[in-house]
């Protein structure tokens, strides 16, 4: 399948479809201020449209449920679930984004309430004890491996896991039992690692090496989890039978354990009860007054808990990796490593951290400085189904009209691009292409959208 297709599709989606998923885009690509109801965060507190939504604990405390449920798809598809939930909670997928502050003491204490034995890893932490001893692999009778952790046993065991937060950065948490099953069924979480030098950087600063920074702006700090499923292996574990794993097909890839169209919809949308996370990306150009948060780049953290990479990337725009694994890209002696990439591959277990900025290089202003070309009158397109996200202008925040009875969704001429796996078959729904693991990058205007 071509990238080309992939687009076409993408831009001739039926109109049913459009509808569902553009008529809700003017509410939730509000400003990133306005606060919307929806899945709580472990606090209670209510969580921004867009963006990472972390639990946290003082204490360093968190109780976790291992639940089944059910996901929805955007072609109208039930798919039955594991996931880990807050204590307390319902059934989500994936987990909580668990954050805590480098050095803090955690205790994370699971309960199972599945039907059959689950346990956690926690790849990149050092230290880690399950019920109270060293946390390692488990064995049975006649030497087979039966699990990379301590399990808390089926139907109500539990288990508790405790260690110290380490290096700032982006972690998994995940089942370390079965894993070829129980990270497909969703038993798969983040941990972001607050450093110590302050939660706007993702890394500590290096004394006497001021040019490594890793400062970005928290407001525009987003987590994509990439993951993938293949529903004939769900409904055999729902109906208790055997599945023959060399007969494994995945036909959703999800970003947040959503497809698109869904990835863009907001934190805690209404209709995705289970599925409380967006992978909707914000930017806009800098500031130049270094007192501004839109001085500094937006962050994503990419993390894999499928068992392919997935080569991600946004069009129009590189990132600048600043680290991988939990890990900053810098030299023994303070030398910068990081470097932009236009396609970074994440592959299965591995995170990355990349920062995202768009630079207005030539200002181009309809009034003095106009684009040095004939711009395309707006008669001369054609919109598919009259609806659309542009402004109607090629200039950043503005917009212009529109052909009578064409409806656009966008807010304040701001731009879109696409974000997504560009290995092409990881963005489809179960083979329809424009779906699966794509999202958008949203360019907003200098100062943002004002109402």
């Amino acid at each position: 399948m071509r990238e080309d297709d992939v687009k076409r599709t993408l831009l001739h989606l039926p109109k049913r479809l459009l509808a569902w998923w553009l008529a809700p885009l003017a509410g939730l690509l509000a400003i990133a201020g306005i606060q919307i109801s929806g899945a709580p965060a472990a606090s209670g507190a209510s969580i921004p449209p867009t963006g990472l939504v972390c639990s946290t604990s003082a204490t360093g405390v968190f109780n976790l449920t291992a639940r089944s449920g059910q996901i929805s798809t955007p072609d109208d598809n039930l798919v039955y679930m594991w996931g880990f939930a807050p204590a307390g909670h319902p059934f989500q997928y994936p987990g909580p984004n668990l954050c805590v502050d480098e050095g803090q003491r955690v205790t994370i204490t699971l309960k199972n309430t599945l039907p059959e034995a689950t346990s956690i890893v926690f790849p990149g932490q050092e230290d880690v004890q399950a019920g109270g001893v060293p946390s390692g692999p488990v064995f049975d009778g006649s030497g087979n491996l039966v699990s990379l952790a301590k399990t808390a046993g089926a139907n109500g065991g539990s288990m508790t896991y405790t260690f110290t937060a380490g290096h700032p950065g982006t972690y998994i948490y995940e089942s370390g039992t079965d894993q070829e099953k129980q990270l497909d069924m969703g038993l798969v979480g983040a941990i972001v690692v607050r450093p110590a030098s302050g939660p706007s950087l993702a890394y500590d600063r290096i004394p006497g090496h001021p040019v490594v920074d890793t400062q970005f702006n928290p407001a525009n700090e987003y987590v994509m989890l990439l993951s993938q499923t293949d529903p004939a292996l769900h409904r055999a574990v729902e109906r208790g039978l055997p599945f023959d794993m060399t007969k494994y097909h995945p036909r959703y890839y999800f970003i947040n354990g959503r497809s698109f169209p869904d990835t863009i919809a907001p934190n805690g949308a209404a209709w995705l009860p289970s599925q409380p996370y967006s992978s909707l990306v914000q930017i806009q150009p800098p500031s130049d007054d270094t007192s501004n948060p839109f001085h500094y780049p937006s962050l994503v953290r990419y993390l894999s808990t499928g068992p392919v990479t997935y080569p991600f990337h946004p069009h129009g725009n590189h990132g600048r990796v600043i680290g991988r694994d939990g890990r900053e890209l810098v030299g023994p002696n303070g030398q910068d490593l990081s470097y932009e990439k236009y396609t970074v591959a994440v592959g299965p277990g591995q995170t990355a951290d990349a920062t995202y900025t768009w630079s207005d290089v030539d200002h181009w202003n309809p009034s003095t400085n106009p684009i040095p070309v004939q711009v395309p009158p707006v008669a001369n397109l054609l919109f598919k189904d009259n609806a659309t996200w542009t402004s109607g202008s090629p200039y950043l925040g503005v917009k212009s009209p529109l052909p009578q009875g064409v409806t656009s969704y966008n807010e304040c001429g701001e731009n879109y691009f696409m974000m997504h796996s560009h290995a092409l078959n990881q963005i489809t729904n179960y083979g329809a292409a424009g779906g699966g693991m794509l999202t958008l990058l949203r360019v907003d205007p200098v100062g943002g959208c004002h109402s």
